[in-house]
């Protein structure tokens, strides 16, 4: 592993300490995603399909403090409310998010940060909380484009020089986008990421599949890519995904919402398990799926 450079003496160990906890020593990282009540509203949390237990934001809580994961990433307010009950889970603040009520036909996406970082640090001191790092959305091809990569640069040179880890939620979008999911572009959108040094970009896998996922892990370099879980579905289906991004698309792990939180509290912790194995264990499709089996 490589300490940033601009990393103050005094938190190097900090941030050393950080990357081998929250991937395990195995330089992936299984990111367990509770950001959508922002970005998707309440579209993720109640209605068919998806388990009572998630009406309550408690739940992503519960889920990442009983279950198998690197970090939980959800927003600061969030963390402040329920962070005092559940101190030990490493949180990723998430620094910025917007609504999915305004389409992207209708305006160019932009997302700003909810807070400052001194927010975030003040948040792990006066809390006592496991903060490990931050999150970030840019929204690449977006005429916003310029305001989230300046952003995103400062927020990951801070979380660098203070011992954090940093990473970028890195999606293609907007009028200039025809294809968000096209392999070629994802590549570009995880090398900028690998420009604004950040230690992790999620992306979506390309719609060509997993064969076309290696351009965009060469691209971006020492910044590892970890794939978007996408809607929620079967849990077979969904690890052997897991599984094909990480050994045949050379990825370095999942960042999984809702096909971890639409599920019932003994169910989702199940799933945390299955996938952690698959990518800090290298256990195939049978053993994880047996061991998110064992819920019931």
């Amino acid at each position: 592993m490589i300490v940033p450079a601009n990393t103050i003496p005094e938190e190097r160990s900090r941030f050393i300490h950080t990357y081998l906890t929250i991937t395990k020593g195995t330089n992936r990282l299984m990111l367990m995603a509770g950001d959508q009540k922002i970005e998707h509203l309440n579209e993720d949390f109640y209605g068919s399909g998806i388990s009572p237990d998630d009406a309550d934001p408690e739940h992503l809580f519960r889920i990442a403090s009983q279950g198998t994961i690197g970090c939980f990433a959800t927003q600061h307010g969030l963390i402040a409310q329920y962070g005092s009950s559940y101190p030990t889970i490493p949180y990723v603040v998430k620094m910025n998010s917007r609504t999915n009520i305004v389409d992207i036909k209708q305006a160019e996406p932009q997302s700003r940060a909810l807070v400052t970082f001194q927010d975030v640090l003040d948040l792990r001191k006066n809390g006592n909380l496991h903060i490990v790092g931050i999150g970030y959305t840019v929204y690449f091809g977006s005429e916003y484009e310029t305001e989230m990569l300046q952003e995103a640069g400062s927020l990951i040179a801070q979380a660098h020089k203070y011992g954090m880890i940093a990473v970028i939620w890195g999606y293609p979008r907007g009028k200039a986008i025809t294809n968000e999911k096209d392999a070629h572009l994802i590549a570009g959108a995880a090398g900028v990421t690998a420009c604004l040094g950040a230690d992790f970009v999620k992306v979506m896998l390309p719609d060509t599949g997993v064969a076309n996922l290696p351009e965009a892990v060469l691209a971006a370099g020492r910044t590892g890519v970890i794939i978007s879980g996408g809607e929620e579905g079967s849990a077979k289906d969904f690890l052997q995904q897991t599984y094909d991004t990480i050994h045949i698309g050379n990825a370095r792990g999942s960042a999984t919402g809702r096909n971890v939180h639409q599920r019932p509290l003994a169910e989702a912790v199940a799933m945390t398990k299955a996938l952690s194995a698959i990518v800090y264990k290298n256990a195939t499709v049978e053993e994880a799926y047996q061991l998110f089996n064992q819920y019931e």
